[in-house]
């Protein structure tokens, strides 16, 4: 998958009709390197129910702009500057600058998102925490344009794209600067965790809230991928 390739799957092409690569970087003016737009397309071409075709022209694109605007929604929120201080781009334009959450290494004190490794449960026990040399949990912090976080996610994320949970259990920093940062974005936005249902399902009218979910206040739209996350 390449930018204005004729091969390029459906979903692809939509995306493509509706954000060229320069509103991309119009968009994102302070983005990493990394996040590139190749990335970004290639990330939406795994996933064919993004930006699908849903019967109509005009509804599949509607769909697909609504869409965009929530996963760059939380990608600034998740991943920008928020500096009001800067002259040049207003703060929402600020969005996808950081491959790794702000202040987080893999040698840094804190940032361990790995509290829970040591636990008994069945999701632990299934999305067994990978060790360092030294014997100490991976950590797993937030990464990529979604900033995915702890074990349980890189290893769904990880079984999705592979078919081996452990190849990120074990190198989760895979997440952060490989073609996975927009991937582990796409696949978040794109897979639903019971209970919760997922943020495309939200977006496209897939998903109808239950009795409890109208009780809490919990109806479709922008907020309710909010509440997911």
């Amino acid at each position: 998958i390449k930018p204005k390739r004729k091969e390029n799957p459906d979903n692809v092409k939509r995306v493509e009709f509706i954000l060229s690569e320069d509103n991309y970087e119009e968009l994102f003016p302070r983005r990493h390197p990394s996040y590139t737009y190749t990335r970004f397309i290639q990330a939406i071409g795994i996933f064919p129910s993004v930006c699908s075709y849903v019967g109509r022209e005009e509804d599949s694109d509607a769909i697909c702009r609504k869409t965009l605007a929530t996963m760059f929604a939380h990608f600034t929120q998740e991943t920008g500057n928020h500096n009001p201080s800067d002259k040049d781009y207003d703060e929402w334009r600020q969005g996808l600058s950081s491959v790794r959450e702000q202040g987080c290494t893999d040698s840094s004190p804190g940032c361990d998102y790995n509290d829970n490794c040591g636990d008994k449960d069945s999701i632990t026990k299934k999305w067994a925490c990978g060790k360092d040399r030294s014997g100490k949990w991976k950590k797993y912090y937030g990464r990529g344009a979604k900033q995915l976080s702890y074990n349980f996610n890189y290893g769904q994320f990880s079984q999705a794209m592979f078919g081996d949970g452990r190849l990120l259990l074990d190198n989760p920093d895979f997440v952060a600067d490989t073609w996975l940062n927009m991937a582990s974005a796409t696949w978040f936005y794109a897979t639903p965790q019971p209970p919760k249902p997922s943020m495309l399902h939200v977006i496209d009218g897939t998903w109808v809230p239950n009795q409890e979910d109208r009780r809490n206040g919990i109806k479709p739209g922008f907020g309710a991928t909010i509440n997911i996350i």
